[in-house]
């Protein structure tokens, strides 16, 4: 073998080994796993409310972004449009991944010009919508204890993010490091505003992307349930 074919075989090793051993180096990372925090449990769920699907649409075992749109749905085309093409357009293809959006009966005939509005190059198979009484809505967000209010039409440009076991997820401690290191007082992070597009950008997605790996490592065994409130006892101590 001479040393052409020598060199071009060692090279041809590097580019097959390096890969493999950059996955070895991140794999005993996902031990180290910290969840999204549970900020409110027992959420409602939305068995009670109706819809134009033939399925029965609930919170329960599903992902679920959850908005509400009120009365006049259409006056929240750009919030809704940014959470098609920055939230719903990338986790779509996820495993039990849905947007649900919230109306009073009222507006059905008005959400229909904003679902063909939305779905207008593609139909938008995992995005939901219910229908219910102005109490039943009101009881359901008053399930997840957020600061904000409803407006006078029932509706917010603010969505929220549910798992699998009605709980509501978020960001205990939302301060930037700057923030920290002046001492500013922590402050949650419970709900994530659509007409924002870095907030969606920058957090949301990143939320998201945390609770999918969260699962996926829960059905390969290899979820610790107890770290993240072990990192919180520390972030305190300290």
């Amino acid at each position: 073998m001479n040393k052409k074919q020598i060199k071009r075989n060692v090279i041809l090793g590097i580019l097959f080994f390096l890969p493999v051993v950059f996955l070895l180096f991140l794999y005993p990372a996902k031990h180290n796993y910290i969840a999204l925090d549970i900020l409110e449990e027992n959420v409602s769920d939305i068995t009670g409310f109706t819809s134009d699907d033939t399925e029965t649409i609930q919170l329960k075992d599903h992902i679920t972004i959850l908005g509400f749109l009120g009365t006049n749905p259409q006056d929240k085309y750009i919030a809704m449009s940014n959470l098609k093409e920055l939230m719903y357009d990338k986790f779509k293809g996820f495993k039990k991944f849905q947007i649900v959006m919230v109306l009073p009966h009222s507006a059905k005939a008005e959400a229909e010009v904003l679902k063909k509005e939305l779905s207008k190059y593609e139909y938008l198979e995992y995005w939901k919508y219910v229908y219910g009484t102005e109490n039943e809505i009101k009881h359901l967000y008053n399930s997840l204890n957020l600061i904000k209010d409803l407006d006078e039409n029932l509706a917010t440009n603010d969505v929220v993010i549910i798992d699998k076991e009605l709980n509501l997820r978020g960001r205990i401690d939302d301060r930037t490091d700057n923030e920290k290191q002046s001492n500013k007082a922590a402050y949650q992070l419970k709900s994530y505003d659509c007409i924002k597009v870095a907030e969606l950008k920058n957090k949301m997605s990143e939320d998201l992307r945390i609770i999918f790996t969260e699962y996926r490592q829960k059905r390969k065994g290899n979820f610790n349930s107890e770290t993240r409130r072990a990192n919180e006892l520390l972030n305190k101590s300290e």
